[in-house]
């Protein structure tokens, strides 16, 4: 059977969802994997807050051929790898309120033992990009769901002192100040790494 790995993103402005491409793109490199892209639904009060910028309505329309996730795509998922931007050095509310919404996977341990990632982007280096992984690591935790990091024998190019993402907690990029920063190859590397990983792990741990 095949393994199902699930990444759930919230974008604002495109960055993440460049992200979250690269990390589907090294699951499915993945022999007998099934990779499914879902965005984490907007609040409407940040949708009506930023509707009135052409990057933000532009990155949008870019992403609405992903459906909404659901707790059914969850229970699906053999893996999970989430992909938020930073806000104040934690995850973003839409993301925080999806996952404050699995109430009852929690209480029927559905989640429990998956494998799960996350991947982040920030304005600039010091922006909280592991930060922001490292506090999104504790409500999956409490799911009972398996972290999976990012090595660094396995991703020698985060071994820089270069303006670049990423960390060992996860791979993340620089949007910069006015979010024309796009992603690099570096970052999309640590990316599609993370994808390839993360299926891996998760087809081991459906035979246990």
């Amino acid at each position: 059977m095949a393994t199902n790995v699930l990444i759930p993103f919230y974008s604002s402005y495109g960055h993440t969802y460049q992200m979250a491409q690269a990390v589907a793109e090294g699951a499915e490199g993945v022999d007998d994997t099934d990779v499914q892209l879902r965005r984490i639904p907007e609040l409407e009060g940040a949708r009506q807050a930023m509707s009135g910028q052409d990057a933000y309505v532009q990155a949008q329309e870019a992403m609405s051929e992903h459906p909404e996730v659901t707790h059914d795509d969850l229970r699906w998922a053999d893996g999970i790898i989430w992909g938020s931007p930073t806000r104040y050095g934690n995850m973003t509310a839409q993301m925080k309120q999806f996952i404050d919404s699995t109430g009852a996977l929690w209480q029927n341990g559905e989640l429990e033992g998956k494998a799960t990632a996350m991947f982040t982007s920030t304005a600039t280096i010091h922006g909280g990009q592991e930060t922001t992984i490292l506090t999104s690591l504790v409500p999956l935790l409490h799911l009972g769901m398996i972290f999976v990091g990012l090595p660094y024998g396995e991703n020698p190019q985060i071994l820089t002192t270069d303006g670049i993402g990423g960390s060992p907690y996860g791979p993340a990029t620089l949007a910069g100040g006015d979010g024309s920063r796009q992603p690099v190859e570096e970052e999309l590397l640590s990316a599609r790494n993370l994808g390839r990983r993360v299926a891996n792990v998760s087809e081991r741990l459906k035979g246990l």
